[in-house]
């Protein structure tokens, strides 16, 4: 089939009519060229002429389409007029705008030599039709010719520069402008402050704007529009408000501009609309729409659509994208089904909205619906189309399903590699991500600063340090550094591959720091440890002037509570308050963390009341809390009311739990939990494990806590020092260090905590040679550093086993300044072996390391009683009550029928207080007559005195 003239190449169009010419004369079709005289040779010749060429002028302005300009063309070819300057400049033009580019370049390639105009003309052809690139090559060609660039021509490559983001071309082309003296013109000054805008350097884009002699509506849009695209919505209101209190009046396109930043001012702008009478502007209406959908103002935006007199396909777009963004996918399917019957057709952008319906909701079965309506409307291979289906199939967790449709599409578009990526990182399939991003490499597909975001949170989440680097040093090949989220992004990579240093240098580098780098480095060093440096960083967010938004504050808040920061973290509730953020239920549950983890336990209770809404997280932040602090009773009740709100309980929640049964010895508690765990299925967390055998062991079923540990389907290393800790602390010296042994010849290496509980095992077992065997080989074999912990149990060994002066000397060789847990270790061994002089020694350090615990007064006096320096124990008595001192008293419980009862000693508060005694006191004459006879030695004191 042979091809027809208006899609054949022009040298070959030129050919073939050159060759039918033998006259001076050639067929033209006679309703476009005027003033000829009509040769008929034939019916089939009657619509052509013979044309005097010397008498021929082209009419440009009657061509209606590419055929009818090819035979003006193919007749300048002819008279060879094709490399005049002024026909070939309207031949260009003409071809630009039939949308012919590829014969308007060959046109303007045989112009001898172009004038500014042609240039223009070419370069505006090509921007708008989107390549940029060549825009710019074509301004290099036309500054290397020697043309000087006019007015007309800097828009048009300038905005080239914004399109590609070319913020240093675009400075060399201001210092074009600045030579040629055009800066101040209106057009040209707009153009410059746009580039800069879109290349997000405002600083110059003010600059440019303050210089400009003139400033009309275009100027002060184009500034709007800038402070818009870069966030910063409060500089856009005010030059709003400054524009009209200069004189110059707001058009629509100024109105649409400025509703993205004035969402709290959405109903003000929207009245300056309706007395301007723009509110029947299409595009004016469309984007008032848009903005109160973002503002979740949907009722509104629908009355918005309602009252629009004619609604075009965009207009419908943004009131089914504004109720798909919300949420309300049955509203958004039932629109999309009024818009049919109204016999507007959808374009790309109407599915993809009702397919991000369906996926906010996880509405798969609509969404399979859409699914199957667009292959009928042959939209499936349409990319924009294709990445929404795989994207509402991944956050509808049927990853599988977007890979096919993924699989099926042509894989050439940024877009579509974009939401396969983001599918499989939302659904964890981290690894999958990596392998297809890979493939775009090797494909070339050009990504974006989206799937670079992206696949950097694949390498977050694997620890995949070395393809983070690759990826960062792509970032600064390609100039991707200077995008906060991309930054952002990196430090959150760096961060949880545990490389602070670098995330730290990321941040720094970040020309523009906004709310979400602050927040990627707050979270990123607060989970490093950094908690100081996190909450500086915080206050600098604050000092720029940057309001936090609800992740910023719940990512802050654990910094408070690490650092036990409470005078901070009651500003950032105040802040909370301010903010409306008390809704918020991550907000508020990292707020009741953070009040429990200071120790303020009622603030935190009152916080917890006030939430309209918990969710499990807020239930288990209470528990913990409780437990925490030392309220194991409030734990427990906290834990029944839960249940009682059928709240469904998590693995957090049991981890939490189980330390208050073990605080209270309440065994029987215990138990139900660890049938709860079974119900649950969690009995195979390693977390739950832990928490269940620390509970059976500090509740004296040592016996059941082995089972629970052999039981487990893997045995971690906390498993191990856990039950390890347990033999010790029920004297079973030989037991810990038995399994101890196991552990080594499971393979499971010990660490400095390990080495602690076989040490305080062999303590209290008297085990002093082996405590000397694995304290030697904790240093050298293992290569662990002792610390103080390890130091106080070899103390704690050689002094309970007599050896004091041994002890003592240990102490004074340590490597480390001894503190009070080293010397109260001595001090304790000094009472059972009644050692006054050591005693004091110890004591006397104590003393001056913790002047006010009771504690250490006491037992000194019991040594000097013990010794018979009743003097000395009597002036050490006179110490404390000078120093207002005086021992806390032990304090036990038991409980009975699902009750707590605590008692003190001498406590007479019980209401059964006289049944209690008079059994004790039973109790003691049966214990006496049994032959028992009672160790008074350390009974010295009596409880006042204490």
């Amino acid at each position: 089939m042979r091809p027809s003239s208006s899609s054949r190449p022009l040298y070959q169009l030129s050919r073939g009519l050159a060759d039918t010419v033998t006259t001076a004369t050639i067929p033209i079709n006679l309703k476009h060229i005027p003033n000829v005289i009509v040769e008929p040779r034939s019916r089939k010749a009657a619509d052509t002429i013979s044309v005097d060429l010397g008498t021929y002028t082209p009419n440009f302005q009657a061509c209606n389409n590419i055929k009818q300009l090819s035979q003006i063309h193919a007749q300048l070819i002819i008279n060879g007029d094709q490399h005049n300057v002024s026909s070939g400049s309207k031949l260009v033009h003409s071809y630009i705008k039939c949308g012919n580019l590829e014969n308007a370049r060959l046109v303007f390639g045989k112009i001898a030599n172009p004038n500014v105009l042609t240039w223009n003309t070419m370069m505006r052809g090509h921007v708008n039709n989107g390549d940029h690139e060549e825009t710019m090559e074509i301004y290099y060609r036309m500054a290397g010719a020697g043309v000087e660039a006019d007015k007309f021509t800097f828009p048009c490559v300038l905005k080239a520069c914004a399109a590609l983001l070319a913020l240093e071309e675009g400075k060399e082309i201001h210092d074009d402008i600045l030579r040629n003296g055009l800066e101040s013109d209106s057009f040209v000054g707009s153009a410059l402050v746009t580039m800069y805008a879109k290349c997000g350097n405002l600083e110059n884009a003010r600059d440019v704007f303050d210089k400009m002699s003139q400033r009309d509506v275009v100027s002060w849009n184009a500034l709007i529009a800038g402070y818009v695209q870069n966030g910063q919505c409060e500089e856009a209101l005010k030059g709003f408000r400054k524009m009209q209190w200069e004189g110059v009046e707001p058009d629509e396109f100024t109105a649409a501009s400025v509703l993205p930043a004035a969402l709290e001012q959405s109903k003000e702008i929207h009245g300056f609309i309706i007395r301007k009478g723009y509110d029947s502007d299409h595009f004016v209406g469309t984007v008032l729409i848009d903005t109160y959908a973002k503002c979740r103002d949907v009722e509104i935006a629908r009355q918005v659509f309602d009252k629009m007199y004619q609604r075009n396909l965009t207009c419908w777009n943004a009131m089914i994208a504004g109720y798909a963004q919300n949420g309300l996918c049955n509203d958004a399917l039932e629109l999309f089904g009024q818009m049919e019957t109204s016999g507007v057709k959808p374009n790309s952008v109407t599915l993809a909205s009702v397919l991000l319906a369906c996926s906010h909701v996880g509405a798969l079965r609509a969404g399979k619906e859409i699914h199957q309506y667009l292959i009928k409307r042959s939209f499936e291979s349409d990319a924009f189309v294709g990445s929404a289906l795989v994207a509402m199939y991944a956050k509808c967790e049927t990853v599988e399903d977007g890979r096919r449709v993924f699989d099926r599409m042509s894989q050439s578009e940024a877009a579509l590699w974009n939401s396969m990526i983001s599918g499989y990182v939302q659904n964890g399939c981290f690894e999958e991500a990596l392998k297809l991003f890979a493939k775009t490499k090797l494909l070339r597909i050009k990504y974006d600063f989206i799937t670079i975001c992206t696949i950097l949170s694949a390498c977050a989440h694997l620890g995949a340090l070395q393809q983070g680097k690759e990826i960062h040093n792509y970032i600064v090949r390609n100039g991707f550094e200077a995008n906060a989220h991309v930054g952002s992004a990196l430090v959150t990579m760096y961060t949880k591959c545990e490389q602070v240093d670098d995330a730290c240098n990321v941040f720094d580098g970040i020309h523009k720091k906004d709310v979400v780098s602050f927040c990627a480095i707050i979270a990123g060093l607060a989970q490093t440890g950094r908690s100081d440096k996190a909450l500086e960083n915080f206050r600098q967010l604050q000092i720029a002037g940057l309001k936090p938004d609800s992740d910023t504050i719940a990512s802050v808040l654990p910094v408070c509570a690490c650092l036990t920061a409470l005078k901070q973290g009651k500003e950032i509730h105040n802040y909370i308050i301010r903010s409306g953020f008390e809704s918020d239920v991550y907000v508020v549950t990292a707020l009741v963390d953070m009040y429990a983890k200071c120790g303020s336990m009622e603030t935190a209770r009152q916080v917890f009341e006030s939430m309209p809404h918990r969710n499990v997280v807020s239930w288990n932040a209470m528990i913990t809390g409780y437990s925490q602090n030392g309220h194991s009773d409030a734990a427990l009740n906290c834990f029944g009311d839960m249940q009682f709100e059928k709240v469904t309980i998590d693995s957090i929640t049991i981890v939490g739990i189980l330390p208050a049964c073990a605080s209270l010895a309440a065994i029987q508690h215990g138990k139900e939990v660890h049938a709860c765990i079974y119900r649950r299925e969690f009995h195979s967390d390693g977390f739950v494990g832990e928490a269940l055998i620390d509970m059976y062991a500090k509740c004296g079923s040592i016996k059941v806590a082995h089972q629970v540990f052999d039981r487990m389907s893997q045995t971690g290393l906390v498993a191990w020092n856990i039950m390890i800790a347990a033999y010790g602390m029920h004297g079973h010296g030989q037991g810990a260090l038995t399994l101890f042994y196991k552990m080594q010849q499971a393979g499971v290496l010990p660490d400095h905590i390990t080495f602690i509980a076989v040490l305080s095992a062999c303590s209290h077992a008297g085990l002093v040679e082996e405590g000397w065997k694995y304290f030697d080989c904790m240093t050298q074999h293992y290569c662990i550093t002792p610390t103080m912990g390890h130091f106080s149990c070899m103390v704690d060994l050689l002094a309970r086993a007599g050896y004091l002066d041994d002890a003592y000397d240990f102490i004074q060789n340590m490597p480390l300044k001894p503190d009070a847990m080293v010397w109260g270790a001595l001090l304790g061994a000094c009472r059972i072996h009644c050692n006054a002089d050591l005693g004091e020694i110890a004591a006397k350090q104590l003393f001056a390391l913790e002047p006010d615990h009771a504690g250490y007064y006491v037992l000194l006096s019991n040594i000097y009683a013990g010794a018979g320096k009743w003097d000395d124990a009597a002036k050490v008595r006179t110490m404390m009550k000078d120093k207002r001192l005086k021992k806390t008293p032990g304090w036990s419980w038991i409980k009975v029928d699902n009750r707590v009862h605590v008692f003190t000693v001498g406590d007479r508060s019980h209401p059964e207080c006289e049944k209690i005694y008079a059994i004790l006191k039973n109790l003691g004459g049966q214990m006496k007559e049994a032959g028992y006879v009672p160790d008074t030695r350390f009974v010295l004191h009596n409880v006042e005195e204490e």
